[in-house]
């Protein structure tokens, strides 16, 4: 693992530092009180403290992310991510030993903090998740990126003001920790559906809709400890197959919540191409000073 990305990690039990046994090769990460943790063969490091409380997106949904994701369908989200952060990272003024840190609790396969880091020549990346199928990606999703196993719902193994930009794209926000682990000049980029993402699907097959106050949960989960410096809906028209389509579904949450043979019967009376809207909101958040 990255020394550079180890002296940003704490230990999940103690909080103290982590060091691997030599930079770039360490197998095996430790704190000063020796509580060990081993880096996994496919490239992550379980840095959770106790059991995690659910086992996260199964290998079916991940390879359907992946799978998705590779064909370019998202890049509209990708693309703002990217230019988000690299004005975050521009007016962070980071010099010296300084590099940027981009974290992505709730990173699946690593998709977007991939096409950040590639943005960001000289930043180093984390994805954080508690899924070990998606973690094995993300592992892999950039030279410059780790994985690590980790709730986003515990406290992060991260040292206070190590992160640059933290990357929330359609994942848990937890509002005390990201802003504990931000650094002062850094932001939290937030990604979001808008009232009219998906919105030809949510009718044909009977997804899950967008809660219409999807904004106010936002606010209400980052509470008084950020404020949003900039918002923007990014929209993109899709033309899908069906496959698309049944893939688009499996990486959400309907995959949890529809019947999968029912399901399989309205994709298959959908007429080829299937006309997708892609619509998201982009939120810039600042952290604010501790009271």
């Amino acid at each position: 693992m990255d020394a550079r990305i180890v002296t940003r990690l704490r230990c999940p039990v103690c909080t103290e530092p982590l060091a691997g046994a030599t930079a770039g090769t360490a197998h095996t990460l430790r704190c000063p009180r020796r509580h060990s943790f081993d880096i996994a063969r496919q490239g992550y490091v379980n840095l959770l403290a106790g059991r995690a409380p659910h086992s996260g997106d199964s290998a079916a949904m991940v390879a359907a992310r992946a799978d998705f994701l590779a064909a370019g369908h998202y890049d509209t989200v990708a693309a703002a991510l990217a230019d988000a952060a690299r004005e975050v990272v521009s007016g962070a003024g980071a010099g010296g030993d300084a590099y940027p840190l981009v974290v992505e609790p709730g990173a699946g396969t690593g998709h977007y903090l991939a096409t950040v880091l590639a943005a960001l020549p000289d930043a180093a990346g984390l994805a954080l998740d508690v899924s070990k199928p998606a973690l094995r990606r993300a592992a892999r999703a950039h030279p410059r990126a780790a994985a690590a196993l980790a709730d986003t719902w515990q406290r992060l193994p991260l040292a206070d003001g190590s992160t640059t930009v933290l990357l929330n794209v359609f994942a848990p926000r937890n509002g005390p920790e990201f802003h504990r682990v931000l650094d002062p000049a850094g932001a939290l980029l937030v990604v979001t559906p808008a009232a009219d993402h998906l919105t030809e699907l949510v009718d044909a097959l009977d997804l899950l809709r967008v809660d219409p106050a999807k904004a106010d949960r936002v606010a209400d989960s980052l509470g008084r400890r950020f404020t949003e410096e900039s918002t923007g809906v990014h929209r993109a028209r899709l033309r899908l197959t069906r496959a698309e389509v049944s893939a688009l579904v499996g990486m959400g949450p309907s995959a949890w919540h529809t019947d999968p043979e029912r399901l399989a019967g309205r994709i298959g009376a959908l007429p080829e191409p299937v006309p997708v809207t892609l619509a998201v909101r982009l939120g810039v958040h600042r952290p604010r000073p501790p009271a």
